[in-house]
């Protein structure tokens, strides 16, 4: 069976779009995900956001969401951008609309300027939510990796993330020490984890290694959970500019139960059929 894509990116994030709410289609298997997600064997993606018709007809799509190495997981920042411009782009469709994630509902605006914003929900600290391994809430955790203990904090935006403070996210060891705590038995459900390096009250360096998929350009939750860390830390003010090797994202939180929203760009590659 073949089916229509669109592939975008925000802010670097390869993003796939497969709208489905005119079908019955069932995503790909495992493997088949693994071999589209790959560049060499399909369209290649960081995440597929797989769109069907929502239950409410109040809202405008629900979305799945898979990882290039074929996991699904809960949430994706740029994901939802990417789904929010491509359905305001359809013609007459409104440019502020809701959509059913599977971590519930995201308000979306599409600006005249094409930005793209989405409130991406309360943060959650804790623990048991996350999930994350800990005997009481903290903003701060000992992580111990191979003999080595990190200070870290543990947040989830939908998806469960950890996020260390460090002097240069240039020199950080992103690659060496991701995977270790992306995998690491305090955290079950596996973690998304942010190297983040505060450069001012409002702005922010960020290098972000996603579960299931490794360091990406850019990852939306990701500049979500950096950011209300920093303001829980007393370190950031309510908005907050996030520099990441794919390009620039603002997050806005009030704090408490308030949304936390993300701006940001999301642009069409290409369009497509590919192979089920």
């Amino acid at each position: 069976m073949k089916v229509r894509y669109t592939k975008m990116h925000g802010t670097g994030n390869q993003i796939l779009v497969v709208d489905q709410r005119e079908t019955d289609a069932l995503p790909p298997g495992l493997d088949r995900l693994k071999e589209l997600g790959d560049d060499a064997t399909g369209p290649g993606f960081d995440q597929l956001m797989w769109l069907t018709k929502s239950a409410d007809p109040a809202l405008a799509a629900s979305y799945r969401i898979f990882n290039a190495d074929g996991s699904e997981v809960e949430q994706c920042g740029n994901g939802v951008r990417c789904v929010a411009s491509y359905l305001a782009n359809q013609p007459g469709h409104p440019l502020e609309f809701t959509l059913q994630s599977p971590a519930g509902p995201i308000d979306a605006r599409v600006d005249d300027d094409g930005l793209v914003a989405v409130s991406m929900g309360a943060p959650e600290f804790d623990p048991a939510a996350i999930p994350f391994v800990a005997g009481h809430r903290a903003d701060r955790y000992e992580l111990d990796v191979d003999g080595l203990s990190y200070d870290v904090s543990a947040v989830s935006m939908g998806n469960p993330h950890c996020v260390l403070l460090v002097d240069d996210v240039d020199t950080a060891p992103v690659e060496t020490l991701g995977p270790h705590i992306e995998t690491h038995p305090r955290f079950p459900e596996k973690a998304n984890v942010g190297f983040m390096r505060i450069t001012g009250r409002d702005s922010i360096d960020l290098r972000v290694f996603e579960r299931g998929v490794g360091e990406t350009a850019a990852c939306g939750t990701g500049a979500c959970a950096a950011v209300v860390v920093g303001q829980r830390l007393g370190l950031l003010d309510d908005t907050v500019d996030v520099s990441l090797p794919g390009g620039q994202l603002v997050v806005s939180w009030r704090g408490g139960s308030e949304p936390v929203w993300l701006t940001g760009n999301a642009e069409t590659i290409s369009e497509g059929f590919m192979d089920l």
